[in-house]
């Protein structure tokens, strides 16, 4: 049994009928000391629960009998809906949630890449698709998708025969069921206890930001930090004024500028400390303050320990870091990490999804390298944007280096030739998923020095994708660096198979902790944080 999904399995186990000890321990006031009975948390509605659409319970009862599911699966189904009031976990209004993502990329990493049932992977791909459709509750295609994703989750902890004195009122924390004010959260995540142990030792980037979440909920009870006003546009060094005060103190509450100083004078040491601000939020280090920064540094303390909450709750489902190499893209923060043995090696920058055409959280294994790639061209893209430019100009493939191989459902399949016109550059990196989404080289260099890199369709433009290639191949005898470089240029596409397969990580962290202990917050270009923020959080 890995470390990827222990702290999941020891939560769903403690549903299950297979864990001695059924007592559910009041943690958050839900649950009743000493109580061995079935317990309905009839405390959550519509007005506040996590998720706004709710099952009716024939409908789990249906499901158990037409699955014909075992007395300890039929149990752990049953208390699992129970503790929510039959709310839905997986599921909102709006389509699947966060959580839904999650758990879907966990079980391929911890299966050898191995999906659900095709069934199920085939209701998953088609409400994927259908992004803007609402979700009917009564559906029958929708709830048996709840239930079986429910299934999946409970089967795989009691697969793995691991159960502990887990309290089951955590369970909110990886799938929750209800709304609650932001610091009654952050003090149940700051309270000792064996869980929350449990949790940290799995995983090495909630525990340094749990160390913040306990800074900034200080700050927050003391209430916050004092709003920086002022007339001038721009503050640099040596200029004077009332605001700068406000700075130095806005500065030394989260610990950027160290020591006492509140002289109303811009110093070399207050320039430093705003450049160390501007790059922990993704900005060029400048050291100038001008209003747009200052609207940043006014974000409030209450604000930031939510969006700490946030991505604590993102982590929990963070698959653990393999001995071998690893690849993670953080896509708020338009970067990509490159890890081995745990270590980390290099980064580098990256293009991703333009919003409408969102980059999508999941993990993979990485099996392929192709060299002087086709780019087969979407249907989607074929139908918006390749078409509508061939009725302006006929000559429109010829001058993109495009040709037409057949018809599919009425759209002509097209795909562009390797060379110097093609999409995808020199090289693609392959790792199967529903999503169709690879990384890639790009001819658009320039794009790379944009700090905002949310601009393509969907998949991943690399900055430096002939070092990613090298890495991957590195001591290969079939590929030596030569050969490499070779392929590239030659214009005939050729793959590389990578043995071992490397794990991919494809994220949304808008906060985390660098490796230098530096907390960090990006802009949330997808709106998730947004989203999930008005389902955590009571106003």
């Amino acid at each position: 049994m890995t470390k990827k999904l222990a702290i999941i399995i020891l939560i769903v186990c403690a549903l299950a009928v297979a864990c001695k000890n059924r007592k559910r321990r009041n943690v958050t006031g839900l649950w009743k000391p000493g109580q061995t009975e079935p317990f309905r948390d009839r405390s959550i509605n519509k007005a506040n629960a996590y998720n706004d659409i709710f099952l009716d319970s024939n409908d789990v009862e249906a499901f158990i009998v037409s699955e014909k599911l075992n007395d300890t699966l039929s149990e752990a189904v049953r208390e699992f809906y129970d503790a929510r009031n039959y709310e839905f976990a997986w599921f909102a209004s709006t389509g699947l949630i966060e959580q839904a993502y999650s758990f879907h990329s966990l079980y391929r990493t911890d299966n050898n890449n191995n999906a659900f049932d095709k069934s199920l992977e085939k209701q998953l791909d088609r409400i994927r698709l259908e992004r803007d459709t609402t979700i009917n509750s009564k559906e029958k295609g929708i709830i048996k998708t709840e239930l079986q994703i429910t299934r999946k989750f409970i089967e795989y902890a009691i697969e793995n025969n691991l159960c502990a004195d887990v309290s089951p009122a955590n369970l909110a924390t990886y799938i929750p069921a209800k709304k609650y004010p932001a610091n009654d959260l952050a003090d149940s995540m700051l309270a000792v206890n064996d869980d929350n142990k449990r949790y940290e030792s799995l995983s090495s980037a909630y525990r340094l930001l749990k160390v913040q979440l306990k800074k900034y909920y200080d700050i927050t009870k003391r209430g916050g930090w004092q709003p920086i006003t002022g007339d001038a546009k721009k503050y640099t060094v040596g200029m004077t004024a009332p605001a700068i005060v406000l700075i130095k103190k806005r500065l030394q509450a989260t610990g950027e500028l160290p020591g006492a100083d509140t002289s109303a004078v811009f110093t070399p040491e207050l320039e430093n400390a705003v450049k160390t601000y501007q790059v922990n939020h993704g900005e060029a280090a400048t050291g100038v303050v001008n209003a747009a920064w200052i609207a940043n540094m006014n974000v409030s303390a209450a604000a930031r320990m939510q969006l700490i909450l946030i991505n604590m709750q993102r982590m929990r489902w963070m698959p653990s870091q393999p001995e071998g190499k690893l690849i993670i893209v953080n896509i708020p923060e338009f970067e990509l990490y490159v890890d081995s043995a745990k270590t980390h090696l290099f980064h580098m920058a990256v293009v991703v999804g333009a919003e409408g055409h969102n980059t999508t959280m999941f993990s993979g294994k990485m099996n392929q390298i192709v060299f002087s790639p086709y780019w087969d061209i979407p249907p989607s893209i074929v139908k918006k944007e390749i078409l509508p430019a061939i009725s302006k100009d006929k000559h429109y493939l010829d001058k993109k280096d495009m040709e037409i191989t057949g018809n599919e459902g009425g759209l002509p399949v097209i795909r562009q030739r390797p060379g110097e016109k093609n999409a995808l550059g020199r090289v693609k990196f392959l790792f199967p998923n529903s999503f169709n989404i690879y990384l890639h080289d790009s001819p658009e260099k320039a794009l790379f020095s944009r700090s905002e890199r949310n601009l393509s369709h969907g998949c991943i433009r690399l900055s430096d994708p002939v070092k990613m290639a090298h890495y991957l191949l590195a001591g290969s005898k079939t590929w030596p660096p030569e050969k490499i470089d070779s392929a590239m240029d030659s214009g005939v596409e050729q793959t590389a198979r990578l043995k071992p397969t490397v794990p991919v990580v494809i994220t949304y962290y808008t906060a985390w902790v660098d490796e230098n202990g530096a907390l960090h917050f990006v802009d949330d270009i997808y709106g998730h944080d947004k989203n999930m923020a008005a389902k955590m959080f009571t106003k």
